[in-house]
């Protein structure tokens, strides 16, 4: 099935869905998406529920959004530009994602923005490598996106990982088909993504955290980077 064969009917059903408001909504059409899409979820850990939590994850393209949608009740936190993208823009407005625009010189209204979701008893998603990565490896996390974290904000470091195609480990050469990266053209990618076959992604919910357990904002990012991180390669390497 082509990808627009898949988008068109679920953004019809999803205009009827959204009219009952209902917050767990997104997270079943997100589910149903990525079993469309040929992805199958494991999970490793267990993500919060029940109160407002900061989720911080890796990045490695579009695909991590009805993935990490499909899973947990949370809003997204993306670059404003994010909302023109054709397919991730509309995957993104799906899961009532935070628009923030990263080119102003204050962080203050993306802070307000993420600490106003999270006070209104919504979950927040973050990737605070600013960027998706080529599946490689981890890149740096901007501590600065950690802004929004107040000292009893709970934060939860989630590892994502595409680890298997069509029932075989993903090999470095595998990587650029599941992984989008930013110079790639979209529509290609997402067209070339459906017909790779089974996909297995992969989560790890780490042990939750709070900015008072750390010296500072800093320290909190280093600590959420490096167990990802390490998780990552630990699902990569089966």
């Amino acid at each position: 099935m082509t990808t627009a064969g898949i988008l068109v009917p679920t953004e019809l059903i999803w205009r009827r869905l959204r009219r009952r408001r209902s917050t767990r909504l997104p997270r079943y059409f997100h589910k149903g998406l990525t079993q469309a899409l040929g992805i199958r979820v494991r999970l490793h850990g267990v993500p919060l529920r029940g109160r407002p939590v900061l989720f911080v994850s890796n990045h490695l393209g579009w695909a991590d959004i009805p993935v990490l949608g499909g899973v947990v009740d949370a809003a997204f936190v993306a670059k404003s530009e994010v909302e023109g993208f054709a397919l991730v823009g509309w995957l993104a407005n799906l899961a009532r994602t935070v628009y923030v625009d990263r080119r102003r010189q204050s962080s203050g209204d993306q802070r307000n923005a993420i600490v106003e979701r999270l006070a209104a008893g919504d979950s927040v998603i973050l990737f605070p490598e600013g960027t998706n990565g080529d599946g490689v490896g981890v890149l740096p996390f901007k501590s600065a996106l950690f802004a929004a974290a107040g000292p009893e904000t709970t934060v939860q470091p989630v590892t994502i990982a595409y680890t298997r195609l069509n029932g075989m480990p993903v090999t470095r050469e595998q990587l650029p088909d599941i992984a989008w990266v930013g110079d790639a053209e979209l529509w290609p990618h997402a067209v070339s993504f459906t017909a790779l076959g089974r996909v297995r992604a992969e989560l790890i919910f780490h042990a939750p955290v709070h900015l008072a357990d750390f010296a500072d904002r800093k320290e909190l990012a280093r600590h959420c980077r490096t167990v990802i991180a390490a998780g990552y390669e630990r699902l990569m390497r089966g």
